[in-house]
């Protein structure tokens, strides 16, 4: 026997020959399984065919033809096939495709996947196996399962805007979908964690994740500071720590950079780099809860201090001493020289867009990253899919066709 531990030939992703049928779209849903694609699974997504499919084909700036940019990035190295679930036989080859794969992914309104058959209760008749995985914007209980639900509704009701902007402006968001990446990443690591027990014991389950959810667990200590004691959460200048002086941007000469004093000695250094040693000394400044509570004193003197200098200037004297960056467009994030080396930007091939660039996945594993062929077209997979795992003849399925069981 060939021990794979001391072979050079190069090693798949970690994912390797699981299977995933994916009802899902837009952005939480296709994140999810664009991750566990980049870990090396096989992502079959399902679009439904009387729709135009996954409504992220339609999103602007960049569309063309059932398809853009946006759809793109979340559905590279993915196959699409179309079903009618509202045709019995569309429903039949859906429960074949279960026969022979390892979990089914959907990040439809929490009432939907019992309604349409995609809970384990349903499938595991099919395949004992199977590992079912919903996210939805509220959860499959409670009274508002049965209501769509979208990031900014979730930042808003977990009280994420309460504390995002300036102190007299109103409450903001994150300027990214920040909620629906994160319920990606829980849904996403929900899904392996039951596929790892599958594999033991030869039993799926359900698995429910729900936006609201993830966003109230990420507030952490925010929540134990917030149900614990009169502490209250503001919105702070500057993009400042709640309790951490100092820990917040700062203006410089020609823009913005970022610092966060986490340590005492991080302070400390902050201090003497920035040619105010003195301030170490300082009883006023002794301590975190002496600069917290003087931090109406302290800001403004480090704030004139680093008007002083460049972006430049100050992170070199900075860069591995005292935790800082600069406050970055996104076109200067992805021409960071940490960015670029870590190969988080990945060239794929696009039939009509030509070369594409796109972000990879943060997990770096050997195998990982390997999807680089473009998002599918509609439908893309279907006749492949029919014939070569379900062994369907070109009888069948033209007849499945014929009758819109699938597109």
């Amino acid at each position: 026997m060939i021990d794979s531990r001391s072979s050079t030939a190069p090693r798949q992703g970690p994912l390797a020959g699981i299977r995933i049928l994916a009802v899902s779209q837009f952005g939480a849903g296709p994140f999810a399984t664009q991750n566990l694609v980049d870990l090396g699974a096989e992502v079959i997504k399902i679009e439904d065919p009387t729709v135009g499919g996954d409504v992220a084909r339609y999103v602007p700036p960049a569309t063309n033809d059932a398809d853009s940019l946006y759809f793109q990035s979340f559905n590279r190295g993915k196959k699409s096939i179309t079903i009618d679930f509202r045709s019995s036989e569309g429903v039949e080859v859906f429960h074949h495709l279960v026969e022979k794969s390892d979990a089914v992914f959907n990040n439809l309104r929490g009432d939907l996947p019992e309604k349409l058959g995609l809970t384990y209760d349903t499938l595991q008749k099919y395949n004992p196996a199977i590992v079912t995985c919903s996210l939805s914007g509220f959860g499959r209980t409670g009274p508002r399962a049965s209501e769509p639900g979208y990031d900014p509704i979730m930042q808003a009701m977990a009280g994420y805007m309460s504390l995002t902007g300036e102190p007299d402006g109103p409450p903001g968001k994150a300027g990214v979908s920040i909620i629906d990446f994160a319920g990606g990443y829980a849904a996403a690591l929900g899904l392996v964690a039951a596929l790892l027990e599958a594999k033991t014991n030869g039993l799926g389950r359900d698995v429910d994740v729900s936006l609201l959810d993830t966003a109230v667990s990420m507030l952490t200590y925010f929540g134990s500071w917030s149900l614990n004691t009169e502490w209250q959460a503001v919105r702070t200048a500057n993009s400042s720590h709640q309790t951490i002086v100092p820990a917040q941007n700062f203006q410089t000469s020609d823009g913005w950079i970022s610092i966060f004093c986490a340590k005492e000695h991080f302070w400390k250094k902050f201090a003497e780099l920035i040619d105010l040693p003195h301030l170490i000394t300082d009883e006023r400044f002794a301590s975190f809860a002496a600069r917290y509570d003087n931090r109406e004193i302290l800001i403004p003197i480090l704030a004139e201090r680093l008007l002083q200098k460049s972006n430049d200037e100050w992170l070199l004297r900075f860069r591995g001493i005292v935790p800082s960056g600069p406050v970055n467009s996104l076109s200067e994030a992805f021409e960071d020289e940490q960015i670029k080396a870590r190969g988080l930007i990945v060239d794929v091939d696009h039939p009509t867009y030509g070369p594409i660039k796109q972000v990879a996945s943060p997990i770096a594993t050997e195998g990982s990253n390997q999807a680089f062929s473009a998002g599918p077209t509609l439908g893309q997979h279907t006749e492949e899919l029919l014939r070569d795992l379900l062994s369907m003849d070109e009888v069948e399925i033209k007849r499945l066709r014929d009758n819109g069981a699938v597109g």
